[in-house]
């Protein structure tokens, strides 16, 4: 009725214009004064402007919203799925959860790191269940006029009833990306309270779902990195009711997606898929998919038909490490980081035979060189030895600049870095000298000597095995100076140590 009413005002108002323009009269204030009132308008029932940034991107949601995706299409994330399923039966199948007398559920929380596929997820539960999906981000309620952002969301809940009305669909599936920016705990500002306005608008619509308004049953799925920030009221029972872990995929998870990202692409004989899962340790699905394509467009680059494994190679260090630098060093920098990468390729290939894959002197990103490492058996916790292991081999390259050329450089800053940090969770875990502590009521002294001491020790072992093996070093050294890089192999065969075949972690 008011749509109406508006309607009919407007056309009055532009007949009114149209008699005065006749008569002689001069309409620009007047019509620059209807544009300032239509402005004032669509902001104060908080809708974007025709041509804003707001109003392309709701566009572009809209018309993306049903983008057809099935659970099939997500892999590496088989217990997160599992559960989510679960959850979704209800919706999909009420008369059973009725008869149990089960409520359903209300709201899902999907938490992981960026790129592990929750917008997939939610998409794909919108397709399980044969629901409309609507979606949105955080960032689209914030606004800096107060009470918007609670009038988008009232909006948002409309728009996916609508949609399920107009599909002739008795569910909706709402996705709200970084819950965070408005699901975060109230009372953070004292400037203005539109946040708080936002999340108790949200929490308002939770609430009111299971009316079943309209007949069209509504599931809330948000996701976020940060389920720390968010308000206790949003997470209890009859709001989120499930929180849903998506987690960076292990390495049966990573196999599984690269066969889905690769399944209509020509691989060469020599690609082994299982071998690149295994490299690919702390991947995420978004990083696998990037891996994939770029090793497309090497294969396109270099003219050929199949994707071969050493494309696989250099699209994984370009993920990890970023695109080949046209950096030209002087002849003793490039001298000093050839001994500096070595050092690190032989405490690791001795630390733990058939682990390096490459080591180059070509900068990357931010490195001036690297070693690529295999990751080794994936596991969830690490032995006092391990993490002796992985200081040692952060030294070793420092160790190497100071015995063959006299002293050390700043090309070890972040190789300090992680070592010191190592060290550390040592002393936390209880697996120093010092015992089990409290890390909270350890002085800062009595730290920095338990630290130190690990440190210290390390940095001799280290020293040992570079000095015992100089004549490798300098062969290593200088083979990757003629060449700027080495495969693990080629290492493996100027250092003297057997190949198990074993194929990447970075260490600058």
């Amino acid at each position: 009725m008011r749509e109406r009413l508006t309607e009919m005002a407007i056309g009055i108002a532009l007949a009114v214009l149209v008699y005065l323009h006749l008569q002689g009269a001069d309409v620009l204030p007047f019509l620059l004064l209807a544009a300032g009132i239509g402005v004032i308008s669509h902001i104060g029932r908080g809708q974007p402007l025709p041509f804003s940034r707001s109003s392309l991107v709701s566009a572009a949601r809209s018309k993306g919203d049903a983008a057809p995706v099935s659970f099939d299409d997500i892999g590496g994330q088989e217990v997160a799925k599992r559960e989510l399923l679960e959850a979704l039966q209800f919706l999909k199948d009420e008369s059973a959860a009725a008869r149990l007398g089960i409520r359903p559920l209300r709201g899902l929380l999907l938490v992981g790191p960026p790129g592990t596929g929750k917008t997939m997820m939610a998409r794909a539960a919108a397709g399980y269940t044969g629901s409309a999906f609507v979606s949105a981000s955080g960032s689209e309620f914030v606004e800096m006029y107060a009470g918007v952002g609670a009038q988008r969301i009232r909006r948002l809940f409309r728009r996916a009833r609508e949609s399920a009305r107009s599909q002739k669909k008795r569910s909706a599936v709402i996705f709200i990306d970084e819950i965070e920016v408005i699901g975060g705990a109230r009372g953070r500002s004292s400037s203005h309270l539109e946040y708080d306005q936002t999340l108790n608008e949200l929490l308002i619509q939770l609430d009111g779902i299971d009316s079943q308004r309209d007949g069209i049953r509504i599931l809330l799925i948000a996701a976020t990195n940060r389920p720390d920030l968010l308000d206790p009221a949003l997470l209890r029972p009859g709001r989120f009711d499930r929180t849903v872990r998506v987690d960076l995929p292990d390495k049966a998870g990573r196999l599984h997606i690269l066969r889905l990202h690769t399944r209509t692409r020509p691989l060469a004989g020599d690609v082994d898929l299982e071998s690149l899962a295994e490299q690919t340790l702390g991947f995420s699905g978004a990083h696998l998919e990037s891996v994939v394509n770029e090793a497309a467009i090497h294969t396109l680059r270099d003219g050929r038909d199949a994707i071969t494994a050493a494309d696989f190679h250099e699209a994984i260090e370009k993920v990890m490490m970023g695109e080949r630098l046209d950096r030209r060093l002087r002849a003793q920098e490039r001298r000093r980081i050839a001994y500096h990468e070595v050092g690190h390729a032989l405490l690791g290939e001795r630390l733990r035979p058939g682990s390096v894959q490459s080591v180059t002197i070509a900068p990357r990103g931010q490195a001036l060189g690297y070693i690529r490492q295999s990751p080794g058996d994936e596991g969830y916790l690490q032995t006092h030895d391990e993490l002796l292991d992985q200081i040692c081999v952060c030294l070793a390259g420092a160790v190497a600049e100071e015995t063959f050329l006299g002293s050390r450089s700043t090309n070890s800053a972040q190789d300090f870095d992680k070592a010191v940090e190592l060290a550390e969770r040592i002393v936390a875990s209880g697996l120093s000298s010092l015992g089990v502590i409290n890390p909270k009521t350890l002085s800062p002294s009595v730290q920095h000597r338990a630290v130190r001491s690990i440190l210290k020790a390390q940095e001799e072992r280290a020293r040992r095995t570079v000095e015992n093996e100089r004549r490798s070093v300098e062969a290593a050294a200088l083979r990757l100076l003629q060449e700027e890089a080495l495969t693990g192999k080629a290492f493996r065969e100027i250092i003297g140590a057997p190949d198990p075949g074993l194929d990447a972690a970075a260490t600058g």
